[in-house]
């Protein structure tokens, strides 16, 4: 995958820009990130933020290395599927982004 097809999947599953990366946020405040995906120019660095307010890097592969697995329908090699919950909360992220669209109507 290229920086761009990994930054369009993830906004369509629920990931928002907030500063220069591509996260997650909490269920309780959707302005404070807990997860983060750092792009850079040759690879992808999947981050998680410590309750200290600390980003700890959990993974980070080249992106000529992560594929698309259309069965999970997630980035593979990229530890995605290592965070317990992470789909939950994707899915919460993706839910809220579609609520807010439909009460700005």
């Amino acid at each position: 995958m290229t920086k761009e097809e990994l930054t369009a999947w993830a906004l369509a599953n629920g990931w928002q820009t907030i500063g220069e990366h591509v996260c997650l946020v909490k269920p309780t405040n959707a302005k404070e990130a807990i997860v983060r995906l750092v792009l850079k120019a040759t690879v992808a660095q999947l981050e998680i933020k410590k309750p200290s307010g600390k980003w700890e890097k959990v993974a980070s592969e080249a992106y000529a290395k992560i594929a698309y697995d259309d069965y999970a329908e997630l980035p593979t090699n990229l530890g995605l599927t290592t965070i317990s919950g992470l789909t939950m909360l994707m899915q919460d992220n993706k839910d809220r982004l579609a609520f807010a669209k439909l009460s700005k109507s």
